[in-house]
């Protein structure tokens, strides 16, 4: 036995002082190994096979010739699979997708609607097999196109409230001098992370284990525990490695179509999406049809606001793409009115996706405040600080902080925004028109219920284990941070195990909450130790373990208006003879709490502005009207942002204190690309006089709209 002692690092501390990812080394060796890739003894493949048509009915299924081909061990669908209970309420509040309680039922709802899974001794195996399968359908007529004044339009519920209401909408807009009145749209957008969803279950002495890729583990055990109708005791998820999730790692069909055959056939059994087969089950973005509405007196100061959103979603499923709700943080206004609407449409569901709500509801709200400068002749930095509320615009509650302004102030002086000529289509740099634009961000900041295990090793080191999920955001090196800092230890002396449901609850890695929640449980649980090990306690050889909870603590922080706040800024050149836009220059100022370390921070903030010029330019799903289906659903159709597509892009903070917050903490990973396309898109108009309403900016539309002539401008 020894006893321990902490032994004080710098008196920086380690947390805010930048740190390579500590598993660094094993991801760039290969070492680190997914989900898909972790050997199992005795292991068959499943292949999912997903419905050809967007509404009916499976008529009949011919196993007999699929069940005789080399390797074939089993063919689950509707008619032989385990039936399984979705009469609950899931880990985040909201009942499951039906889809991924797959084999339930014979009706299809969409293109890519799970109808078998074929388990095979090989992948090979599983894939021919699958592709011979012969399914008949009894096909009706489907309906999968997004349109305002859909008679399936109805208020949503879901995470958000459908409507906010207060004051007189139409007497505001009435006596204001100018009014802004535009629609503006969003099309279905892909998650595309690297990693595809892969899952492998397996039953271990009456317990069920499944490796997968999710972003919580505690949320796939609480899941598949109720769905199976077992104790969540009796299942164990781990997840150690996940190589991008942006929201869509969730219970999926593979995981529940793994478990059953693993079931069935006692082995284990893993199912691993294809690239297609993600863009039918992982979840996307669903296309929006937002209206703004914005009544201001001649200096552009707000008398009414309306913004209204549609999203669509599936038949069996009611998700909300909550885009109104940025407007409930951003601007005030006497009257003041928002709306979430969805349509059911035959279509696979949606699911949350990076800043869901707010990527294109800022795209709107701040495109329509970019159009009301204009019409004013107010600067758009001016005119967004003049608006400016004091507190909640629909809540009233106090702002925790909000620096939008030091965001604005640092950004147009670092920017250059000082020496821009407001006037569009006059700066020139041969063929190309030049533009500047910016915007301005928000994301709630919040925190869940989580648990940790701290231990005293008798080596002096510390162990942390918590069920957390680093999905590529540096997670697991942040929390090494802020354990050896709550322990006064150098970080080598900490060891941050995660992905284990055996751990404890915890939050998701999801909403930016991740890191604040994990942090708070891991602080809570290190000033326990310390207690502990003050008293000069030995330690005996298993070391000294404690846990914490952080669910009262929770509920005992004020009530506030918790966000991160940014202002974004492009420069854009447009090509007049071929409608090219590229984004030369862009410049992001947050004010996000706490920065963890600014390696990972600054990393994920790039991420996310990368992720708005893709939204802005290239991202776009389109569905055959015919068939229900995408065209080209692959990384070869489904255009996203490459580094030839990236200029110069940087990201920064400024200091951001909360006094209230025994954290401090308010995430990172989604506040970089709210209010980024918005930047791109106002860069465009000020480049060449048109406005673009609709994303992405092609080519196309570009010159559709049609662009000032050579001669027109002067050189930049």
């Amino acid at each position: 036995m020894t006893t321990a002692t902490t032994g004080r690092t710098t008196a920086q501390g380690a947390v805010g002082t930048a740190h390579t990812r500590v598993e660094g080394r094993d991801k760039v060796t290969g070492t680190a190994r997914y989900a898909g890739e972790i050997p199992f003894a005795d292991l068959a493949h499943g292949w999912l096979v997903l419905s050809t048509t967007a509404r009916g009915r499976v008529r009949a299924i011919e196993t007999e010739p699929v069940l005789a081909m080399p390797g074939v061990l089993a063919v689950l669908h509707h008619g032989n699979a385990p039936r399984v209970d979705t009469d609950y309420i899931g880990l985040l509040g909201i009942p499951p997708d039906p889809t991924a309680a797959v084999f339930q039922q014979d009706r299809v709802h969409h293109v890519g609607w799970p109808v078998a899974l074929v388990v095979a001794e090989t992948p090979e195996q599983a894939r021919e097999a699958a592709e011979a399968l012969v399914v008949a359908y009894d096909e009706e007529p489907h309906d999968t196109e997004l349109t305002t004044g859909h008679p399936g339009a109805h208020p949503a519920g879901g995470v958000m409230p459908g409507e906010t209401a207060k004051g007189d909408l139409a007497a505001g807009l009435t006596a204001s001098a100018v009014v802004v009145d535009e629609e503006y749209t969003t099309p279905e957008e892909h998650h595309s992370m690297m990693e595809p969803h892969a899952a492998t279950a397996r039953w271990d002495g009456g317990r069920l284990e499944v490796v997968d890729s999710n972003q919580g583990t505690t949320w796939i055990q609480t899941e598949l525990a109720s769905m199976f109708s077992l104790d969540a005791s009796a299942v164990r998820v781990r997840s150690e490695h996940i190589g991008g999730g942006f929201g869509s790692k969730g219970l999926r069909a593979h995981q529940v179509a793994a478990v059953m055959a693993a079931t069935q056939l006692q082995r284990p059994v893993r199912v691993v999406m294809t690239r297609r087969q993600m863009f039918s089950l992982a979840g996307y973005r669903s296309p929006t049809v937002q209206r703004v509405r914005l009544g201001a007196d001649a200096d552009g100061r707000l008398r009414a606001l309306e913004h209204r959103s549609l999203n669509q979603t599936s038949t069996v499923y009611e998700f909300v793409e909550p885009s109104a709700g940025v407007a409930r943080v951003m601007y005030d206004a006497e009257a003041h009115h928002t709306a979430n609407e969805v349509t059911p449409l035959d279509v696979p569901s949606p699911t949350f996706m990076r800043a869901p709500g707010e990527a294109p509801g800022s795209f709107a709200i701040e495109s329509a405040l970019d159009e009301l400068a204009e019409r004013c002749g107010v600067d758009p930095i001016e005119l967004r600080l003049r608006n400016e509320p004091e507190v909640g615009p629909v809540s009233g509650l106090p702002f925790s902080s909000r620096n939008l302004e030091a965001c604005f102030r640092e950004g147009a002086r670092r920017f250059g925004w000082a020496e821009r000529d407001p006037r569009p289509g006059v700066r020139r740099d041969g063929r190309w028109l030049l533009g500047t634009g910016t915007a301005a961000a928000s994301f709630h900041s919040g925190a869940g219920p989580s648990t940790a295990l701290l231990t005293a090793e008798a080596d002096g080191n510390f162990t942390v284990r918590i069920a957390a999920a680093d999905i590529g955001t540096g997670a697991r090196t942040a929390l090494t941070l802020v354990a050896a800092d709550a322990l006064e230890v150098a970080p080598e002396r900490v060891r941050v195990r995660i992905g284990d449901s055996d751990f404890g609850p915890a939050m998701i890695a999801g909403g930016s909450m991740g890191t604040r929640s994990w942090a708070w449980a891991i602080t809570a649980a290190a000033a326990e130790l310390r207690e502990r090990l003050a008293l000069g306690a030995d330690i005996p050889a298993d070391g000294i373990t404690v846990r914490s909870d952080t669910t009262e603590a929770l509920g005992r922080l004020a009530q506030k208006e918790r966000h991160s706040f940014g202002a974004q800024f492009a420069e854009v050149a447009v090509d007049t003879a071929t409608g090219e836009v590229r984004v030369r220059r862009m410049l992001g100022i947050f004010a996000a709490g706490r920065i963890v370390n600014p390696l990972t921070a600054r990393n994920q903030l790039v991420g996310g502005m990368v992720w708005g010029i893709s939204m802005a330019l290239h991202e776009e799903a389109v569905r055959d009207r015919a068939s229900g289906a995408l065209y080209a659903p692959d990384l070869a159709g489904y255009h996203v942002a490459t580094n030839a597509d990236v200029g110069d892009i940087e990201a920064d903070w400024v200091d951001d204190p909360d006094p209230d917050d025994p954290v401090g903490i308010k995430g990172v990973g989604e506040i970089g690309i709210v209010g980024a396309a918005a930047a791109v898109a106002n860069a465009v108009r000020h480049a060449t006089g048109v406005r673009h309403r609709n994303l992405p900016i092609r080519p196309d539309r570009v010159l559709a709209a049609g662009v000032p002539t050579a001669g027109g401008g002067t050189d930049a």
